[in-house]
């Protein structure tokens, strides 16, 4: 990558770092394009030579995020089943993935789950694609949990994969804005038992 591309890509993440916490803090309508780029520190027209619109930031901020959130997932669940872990090891290291993500980027994923019950958006299209792009990663490790007989060929994968995606999501924001004395082991454990309870029919101390 020649030094030029690197100086766009970098200045394409401190407008989605600075776009993501404003939006955040206090909503897309209310957040100006002149905020995100002094929140940046670039002209505004650096803004606008990166995106058309902030319509457009917004849209590529949500397929970025989403794609580092799928990345680490899928990296995780591979990495367990590259050493010989089972299929419900990886569901449960895909566990900690997001929750560790989730850590790192707070106000992405408080952004993105508000956005998720707004269906009026002009994005909403996109919202559905990334948000498509994330459960895949889960229902394809689902897919060869039952292949491998380690799950019941009658489980509902698609439903299974959003309602362990909506877990993850709903339970770590709780977590940070609730129980933030609590750390991410304990709460990886909470739900890592939730896991091998429910979905493999298993406990945690069984493993």
């Amino acid at each position: 990558m020649d030094s030029s591309n690197t100086r766009r890509d970098a200045t394409r993440r401190k407008l989605f770092e600075a776009a993501v916490t404003l939006i955040a803090e206090q909503g897309f309508s209310s957040t100006t394009v002149d905020e995100i780029a002094e929140r940046a520190g670039v002209a505004k027209g650096t803004v606008y030579y990166n995106f058309a619109s902030k319509n457009v930031l917004f849209e590529e901020l949500l397929r970025h995020g989403i794609e580092l959130l799928a990345t680490s997932l899928q990296a995780a669940a591979d990495e367990v089943t590259d050493r010989g872990g089972s299929r419900i090891d990886a569901l449960d290291a895909m566990i900690r993935a997001g929750l560790d993500f989730i850590s790192r980027y707070p106000a992405l994923t408080q952004l993105y789950v508000a956005e998720l019950w707004r269906t009026n958006r002009a994005w909403q299209s996109t919202l559905m694609v990334v948000r498509e792009r994330a459960i895949t990663v889960v229902e394809n490790v689902l897919r060869e949990a039952v292949d491998q007989e380690e799950l019941s060929e009658e489980i509902d994968i698609p439903l299974t994969a959003s309602a362990l995606f909506g877990m993850v999501l709903v339970a770590a924001l709780d977590w940070q804005s609730y129980q933030p004395d609590r750390s991410i082991d304990d709460v990886h454990a909470a739900l890592s038992r939730l896991l091998q309870g429910r979905v493999s029919g298993r406990s945690a101390e069984g493993r």
